[in-house]
């Protein structure tokens, strides 16, 4: 079982600085790892970015933890790695499945808020779809991921029939995701969700949210999403979400969630585990740990 890691920007034999910790946690817990070149890799120069992976002499099970990929990339990441006799935990169809929220809407649509998204970034492709929210407040993302830390400015609408602002919140959302933005535009409604704490650096409301990470549909472990605020004693109640976690379509997967004004829990959205980030406040060696027993 090996761990993939990008390297070093500045020195090709050393891991990302900010996967150190992560790193000596997944040895301890009796994981190889191998680094790749994460530059080299996005440029499409595959075999340069492998050039220091050791190829087992059997076929050996692999999990990324890198910076995030579009699907091609990870295409490019699981094909190569698969010519080194490493098969990534993921197919890139599975990957691709948590990675872009209509991909898996379908499956988790009854625990999460209404949604509705377009590849075409036209006014009446736009217009079409914040209408079915009526005057209710909504938020906008691409397939991947929002501008929340832009709140005011690139995420939030408070009145979907607003058209005016609603232009002016697409136009600065694509505007701030230029290049990277992911395939189109989704609309969410707006839930109240428990207020936790404002964020020290954006200023937008952080809320009582967690993030579960999933390997073979068993939970290895549940953190808080956010490192401000106090969570006090809330634990959120998890049969409903492992019962949805049964039927996601990856081997290895987040699912956020999140506790709304009037006490429900509801689900934020999912993502592949391979990119998704563990909180600061993480203990690494538990996750490995746990990640092991229920991975092998």
């Amino acid at each position: 079982m090996r761990i993939i890691y990008c390297d070093s920007v500045f020195d090709n034999k050393i891991i990302e600085p900010n996967y150190e910790e992560e790193k000596n946690s997944a040895l301890n817990a009796g994981f190889d790892f191998s680094l790749i070149n994460f530059e080299e890799l996005i440029d499409g120069n595959i075999a340069t970015s492998f050039r220091f992976v050791k190829e087992p002499e059997n076929k050996e099970l692999g999990v990324y933890r890198g910076w995030m990929l579009t699907p091609n990339q990870y295409q490019n990441l699981y094909d190569g790695l698969l010519k080194k006799n490493i098969e990534l935990i993921n197919s890139p169809a599975e990957y691709k499945h948590c990675h872009y929220l209509p991909n898996s809407y379908q499956k988790i649509e009854s625990k999460t808020p209404k949604s509705n998204w377009t590849t075409e970034l036209d006014v009446d492709s736009i217009l079409k779809l914040t209408k079915e929210f009526g005057d209710r407040p909504i938020i906008l993302k691409d397939f991947v991921k929002s501008e929340k830390h832009n709140w005011k400015d690139a995420c939030f609408i408070p009145k979907a029939s607003d058209f005016d602002k609603v232009k002016s919140i697409v136009d600065k959302f694509i505007v701030l995701r230029g290049d990277s933005l992911n395939e189109g535009l989704v609309f969410r409604q707006f839930v109240e969700l428990e207020f936790l704490a404002v964020h020290s650096k954006s200023g937008m409301p952080i809320t009582k949210e967690f993030r579960i990470f999933f390997a073979n549909k068993r939970i290895v472990k549940v953190f808080d999403y956010w490192d401000e605020g106090e969570y006090g004693e809330t634990k959120p109640e998890l049969d409903d979400f492992f019962e949805i976690a049964q039927n996601i379509d990856s081997n290895f997967f987040t699912m956020d969630i999140a506790k709304k004004k009037d006490g429900d829990w509801i689900i934020m959205e999912l993502g592949d585990g391979q990119v998704a980030g563990l909180p600061d406040n993480a203990d690494r060696n538990e996750f490995y740990n746990n990640l092991k027993e229920n991975i092998l």
